[in-house]
């Protein structure tokens, strides 16, 4: 069982006087930088100098600047910019600037683990991690909820890490819902495989190929998406709320009967295997590597890939058919 601690656990005392630097403002350092500021902290949002960002931070009347200056003035900088180029912004901006004692964070291990950022031995190095998208963790801090988060501690330096990294957690409202311990390794491989294997390339894939099979049998395409898409936000918000048996109990016989009977020949053994592939190739650093070469030769695979999901059957026929549910605000 790992270790899970709540607001009693975690103390704001262990940021007293302290300056948090946000690196990025985007999905999550938006959340980040508003929730600490909420929590009574002195919180700085680092931005490049041409960043449309910088007047959205500065309209919510936080405290502006280039990421060197930022680095410089703050004595826990959490990097939120994306996994690609912490790298080269460490490098270059951050690390240059980096006060001695003071606590670099993430919220996602990839650069710590695959060693795109190697920081000195002075400084601290923890992780928190909120299991939710920026937008939804600033929506249920303000109705006074939070979600839940991971904490690991990569290097204690000052032998307060732990201390602060859950101060950190409770000032972006993580401890009233529960914080995990994990470590970078953990987080990271077990992150990239689900977001692969299901979060977002599994369910995709089953989704296309399920809609797909439909609509070369002869189904419409308006049905196949109902049956295939659409319907798979009831599914999975049973699931959410009290897991596959719950699922199961709310759904038909026959539905239940259906998926209890088929799913193994669905998901097979040769479906598993692929899994523990993917999985392979996390662990190894392969998918890493893979990732980062990409984005330095100017992402060549990444973009016609991202145009040909863009551009898919399912896509053009959803958009149509969300249009006739303005409730829904379609995207």
């Amino acid at each position: 069982m790992v270790n899970v601690y709540y607001d009693q656990d975690a103390d704001l005392g262990a940021l007293e006087g302290k300056t948090i630097g946000i690196i990025g403002y985007g999905s999550q350092g938006h959340a980040h930088a508003l929730n600490l500021r909420d929590n009574g902290q002195k919180v700085m949002v680092g931005l490049y100098p041409g960043s449309r960002s910088r007047d959205v931070a500065a309209a919510e009347g936080l405290e502006v600047a280039d990421v060197p200056e930022v680095a410089e003035k703050s004595d826990v900088v959490m990097i939120l910019i994306p996994d690609h180029v912490q790298g080269e912004t460490y490098r270059e901006q951050i690390a240059p600037n980096l006060k001695q004692g003071a606590a670099l964070m993430f919220a996602h291990g990839f650069s710590i683990h695959y060693r795109e950022v190697v920081p000195p031995e002075n400084v601290d190095v923890m992780m928190v991690a909120p299991k939710a998208p920026g937008h939804r963790m600033r929506e249920l801090f303000v109705e006074g909820v939070g979600v839940p988060s991971l904490l690991a501690v990569h290097q204690d330096a000052s032998g307060n890490g732990k201390a602060i990294g859950l101060a950190y957690a409770k000032g972006i409202g993580c401890t009233g819902a529960g914080v995990l311990e994990t470590t970078f390794k953990d987080e990271t491989e077990s992150d990239l495989f689900g977001e692969q294997s299901i979060l977002c390339g599994g369910v995709t894939a089953l989704v296309n190929a399920a809609f797909e099979t439909l609509v070369e049998a002869g189904y419409p395409q308006e049905i196949a998406y109902f049956e295939c898409l659409h319907e798979l936000k009831m599914i999975v918000d049973l699931m959410y709320q009290g897991g596959h048996n719950y699922m199961h109990f709310s759904v038909s016989d026959t539905a239940e009967y259906g998926s209890l009977s088929r799913r193994d020949r669905i998901i097979d053994e040769h479906v598993r295997e692929n899994m523990r592939a993917v999985l392979r190739e996390i662990q190894d650093g392969t998918f890493a590597r893979e990732w980062i070469t990409e984005n330095h030769e100017g992402r060549p695979r990444f973009g016609p890939m991202r145009e040909a999901a863009q551009t898919a059957p399912i896509e053009n026929i959803g958009k149509e058919l969300r249009a006739m549910m303005p409730w829904m605000d379609p995207k």
